[in-house]
Formats: structure tokens, sequence, C-alpha cells
């Protein structure tokens, strides 16, 4: 069903680079399986701030106007003619990926590698920062009455931690090495300690990042003051008392996923989760030698139901990443506060029914 033309769902569109401006879009009516949303809790994201900034993450790149935002919650406000599994008020965290799912990676329980992914933000896709947005009703998760629609939106990076804490096999006893303080490295961090983990080490180049992870439940908090890798090496391998069988890097900089590799154990595990350039250096023959497997990972696939029962449990308590509140008609300063870190910003969330 095409949009209805109509006045009053204000939208964040990204005209082009650097060109970010708020205006009334049409009201989209849902399709047999979606449902509208009224949307309420919008969390911007690195690549929001860098689609913004950039233009373009890769090969993803920005030739049209777009809608930007993916780690979204709302509440029902429509229902498609086929859709049973929700109704209208029902308060929902939107996984923002649906894939087509008939390809063999579908299929296979791997959608998030489906080339036909269609993904909130993600070009020529419109996300989910505006008023009123239709999502496939089965990639909306109910949420209990005790979990916030705040919460809910963290469900999205929290599954990034889900995704990457799984292709690394953390599990009761790990002994896990964090590259990275920023908002995915605190949820793989939140993650980690959720699924057993036994000592967690985290670095970053910024103390307030460190301290926040410290807050968090990280064992260890290891600022990187030096350009020596191997000092860094030597500095992980002590607070820990030994070598990290697992890391994650969640900076994409490229001396960290060096220092990933000299840092992790022989037969561990190097999970890449940050996005840095397309071509790095690494010591592979190091790799090789160590035997330590380098995993690279994709979004994330089933960690919805996942990270919402840990936060649901309370084994994991997201809502200390939430650092800044904006309403959706404050959507440029909040943009700038999430670009420029100020205020020690972490998450910063814009809620679009304010």
């Amino acid at each position: 069903m095409a949009p209805t033309p109509g006045s009053g769902n204000l939208s964040a569109v990204l005209q082009s680079q650097g060109n970010l401006v708020l205006e009334d879009t049409p009201t989209p009516q849902p399709q047999e399986n979606e449902v509208q949303l009224q949307m309420a809790a919008v969390g911007i994201c690195g690549s929001d701030v860098h689609y913004w900034t950039n233009g373009r993450i890769g090969d993803f790149i920005v030739k049209a106007p777009m809608i930007l935002g993916h780690e979204a919650s709302g509440v029902v406000s429509a229902v498609g003619s086929k859709v049973t599994s929700l109704k209208v008020g029902d308060r929902v965290a939107v996984e923002p990926g649906v894939p087509c799912r008939m390809c063999e990676f579908c299929k296979g329980g791997r959608y998030n590698l489906c080339p036909e992914m269609s993904f909130c933000a993600t070009p020529p896709i419109d996300g989910s920062l505006r008023r009123y947005y239709c999502h496939a009703a089965d990639f909306c998760y109910k949420l209990p009455e005790h979990v916030s629609l705040e919460e809910g939106a963290l469900l999205e990076p929290l599954s990034v931690g889900v995704h990457a804490c799984k292709r690394a096999g953390v599990t009761a006893g790990s002994r896990v090495l964090i590259c990275g303080a920023g908002p995915i490295g605190l949820v793989n961090l939140l993650t980690a300690k959720a699924m057993g983990a036994a000592s967690v080490a985290i670095t970053d180049l910024e103390q307030n990042r460190l301290d926040v992870a410290t807050e968090l439940g990280a064992d260890h908090a290891i600022r990187v003051d030096t350009r020596d890798i191997h000092e860094m090496v030597k500095r992980i391998h002590a607070a820990l008392g030994d070598e990290p069988s697992i890391t994650i890097e969640c900076t994409g900089a490229p001396p960290a996923v060096q220092t990933g590799i000299h840092a992790t154990k022989p037969g561990g595990v190097l999970v890449l989760v940050g996005m840095g350039p397309a071509e790095l250096t690494l010591p592979i023959i190091t790799a090789a030698v160590k035997e330590v497997d380098i995993r690279g990972i994709f979004r994330y696939v089933n960690c919805y139901p996942t990270a919402l029962d840990m936060v649901a449990t309370g084994k994991v308590n997201v809502k200390p990443l939430i650092t800044h509140h904006f309403k959706l008609t404050e959507t440029l300063k909040a943009f700038e506060t999430a670009k420029t870190g100020e205020g020690g910003a972490i998450k910063v969330m814009i809620h679009c029914d304010q």
C-alpha cells in the first residue's frame, strides 16, 4: 500500500552529505504483514553520524535523500490485515533489518548475510527517525511492561554485542579483552559479563570512557597512552594475569587490531566488530603461528530475543549508556552532540513522541 499524503510526520532527512533537515514526509500505511508505529525512542548510532558527515560508509553511498535512524522503539498505531502477533497499543523494539526470507542465507539461519536485506537508514532504505514508520511485524518485539521504550531502542546495539560474543564463544570463565570503550565496546562488555566471562579488560584512548566501563563492570580499564603496541600487550597481560583467550575489537583502528592479534592467547579468537579502513596491515604470521581465529561480524542474527531477555531479567542494565536526551525537533543539536562527544556523550537518545 502506498503512503498516504499528509502532514505531521516530522522526519530527519539527510538531503546530502552534511545537510540534515527536519521536514514532513508522507505518513506510511502498513502493508498486510506490517505494523505502523508511532515512534518513541531512537538512538543515534555512529553510522548515522558517519552518513551525515561523510555521505557514505564503504560501498553504501547516499545518492538520494534518506531518513536516518535505526536504533528504535515505538508504539503500534495500526496493523496490517494479516498481522496477528501484535495489536494497537503494543510497545515494541524494532529490529531494523528485514531480509528476503527465501535465499540460502535466510533459510540457513544467517539472514544478516541476505543480499536483499532492507536495513533502516542504509542507502537507499529510509530509517525510523520520524513520527510514524511502518515495519515488518515479525521483526518487531513486544516489550514487557517493566522494560522501557528507551531500553527497547538499545536492544539494537546490544544485539551487536550478543552476536559478537556468540561468534567469539564467550562462556563461563572466559578471559576477554575488548578494544574500545565506545557504545559498542560497552555493550560487548555488558554482554560478556552476562554470559559468564570471568575477567574482562577494556582499552580506550579516553579516560572518561574507561571510567564508565569500570562502572559497568569492567575488571580492568587500560588507557592507551603509547604507540608501542608491544607495551600495550604487556599491560593487558599484566592486568588480566594471563593472555585473553578472546579479543573483541570494537574500534577498527589498525593499531588496536594489531594489538588484539599480539595479545590474544594461542588458539584464541579475535572478533572484528569495529569498522576502520578497508585495508590494513596485519601481523598475519603471528596470527597464523598462534592459530588465532580472526572472525568478522555483520550486524547480528537471531539476537534480539536474547538481548531482550538479558534486559528483561536484569542480567544487563543498558540505562547508564544513555547520557543525553533530545526531542525530535532538536535533532540537529542531538547529532552535533553525538559527533563531538560533548558532555561525555555515549548514547544520545531522540524522543520522537515529544
